[in-house]
């Protein structure tokens, strides 16, 4: 985290930056303009996460600023949504003369929605008892009066739920209302105005498709819920079971008729399409009978395993969403021996900071 850099007088600049420095590190192959999708320049994020300082009878939130080398109070954070500034402050008030709750706290996390919920997580150095369950419901229950609140207690193997360990988000997608059920410690596109920008920009460049979609890494079927309605069928894989189980919450919904999902590894997937090996869970799952013209990957930083990368490279089309430009470009090297970049996006999910969020829509050279 660079504090200094989190200044809305530069957004501007600092975004135009990013896309000189895209469209110079992809120039090797031929991309057409890059497409910018800006960021409001604060309040944009639903998640963040803060380190807790006792000090005394004082408490306060904090962040590690690599620059400064030092810790950072932060009573607000500009970059953190309207709805958990608010709660940082109501919250803190209340932990401060409260010895139960604060004692051995060290973490609060904050999952938070555009639809108005938001989920608190109070991590500590200690087991949680009777005591602090009672405490904690009586703080849920008076800040309920001002806020859609949940919240959760962690610590060393132990878990206590008040009420639910997952947010309702709902994103106005091209006037259409998507939900999505999004759970604590799960993975969620953390600025949810870009999201929005990323699924329209998606169902954009794959309008007028033929056929079906397969998606690999679909997590809580964020994507493939609101790109069903550009394909006859929909097959997504996703390996990490609480995703599964959003995914399938998502699906119904939304009333999604046209969509399965796997719970399997890209990996395991790419052997399963190949014949290579015969998986139990995909049992009553006909394949073969799937006609995939385009396939959709998202994959984690580390990018595309290479026999994935020579499944995804079997297709006419492939849509591909890139959290690391460096592991984009390197997946590239391979895919543009066979397909051309037709459409090129940067999504700016984390603004002040070096990470772009990139797409590219690449087409098979006849």
């Amino acid at each position: 985290m660079n504090l200094a850099a989190m200044d809305p007088q530069t957004y501007d600049a600092q975004l135009d930056a990013k896309r000189i420095k895209l469209e110079q590190a992809f120039a090797q192959f031929a991309a057409p303009s890059v497409e910018v999708f800006a960021s409001e320049p604060a309040h944009y994020r639903m998640r963040a996460e803060f380190r807790v300082w006792h000090e005394g009878d004082d408490l306060y939130y904090y962040m590690f600023d690599k620059v400064l080398n030092a810790k950072v109070r932060c009573d607000q954070y500009l970059p953190a949504s309207t709805l958990i500034n608010q709660v940082m402050l109501a919250l803190m008030a209340e932990l401060k003369p409260n010895h139960s709750l604060r004692h051995k706290l060290f973490q609060v996390d904050f999952l938070s929605t555009l639809s108005g919920e938001i989920l608190v997580s109070l991590l500590y150095h200690r087991q949680l008892d009777a005591q602090w369950h009672s405490e904690a419901s009586a703080l849920k229950a008076k800040l309920s009066q001002q806020f859609n609140i949940n919240l959760i207690g962690r610590a060393r193997k132990q878990k206590i739920d008040l009420d639910k360990d997952y947010v309702v988000e709902s994103l106005e997608v091209n006037g259409k209302t998507l939900h999505y059920k999004q759970i604590e410690n799960s993975f969620t596109q953390p600025n949810a105005n870009v999201a929005i920008k990323m699924l329209e920009w998606a169902i954009d460049v794959t309008q007028g498709s033929q056929g079906d979609l397969l998606e690999l890494y679909c997590g809580n079927g964020n994507f493939s819920i609101a790109l069903a309605q550009n394909f006859k069928r929909v097959l997504a894989t996703e390996l990490a079971k609480p995703s599964v189980d959003a995914a399938q919450y998502n699906i119904a919904a939304n009333g999604i008729e046209n969509l399965q999902i796997i719970r399997m590894s890209a990996e395991d997937f790419s052997d399963a399409m190949a014949k290579k090996r015969q998986f139990r869970r995909l049992e009553g799952i006909d394949l073969d009978s799937y006609v995939c013209n385009t396939i959709f990957v998202d994959p984690p930083r580390a990018g595309i395993d290479p026999d994935t990368l020579a499944l995804v490279q079997g297709y006419e089309r492939i849509l591909y969403i890139s959290c690391n430009p460096e592991t984009l470009k390197d997946n590239l090297e391979q895919l543009s021996k066979t397909h051309k970049i037709s459409r090129f996006a940067l999504f700016d999910q984390f603004p002040y900071t070096d990470h772009m969020e990139s797409g590219v829509l690449l087409e098979r050279i006849n």
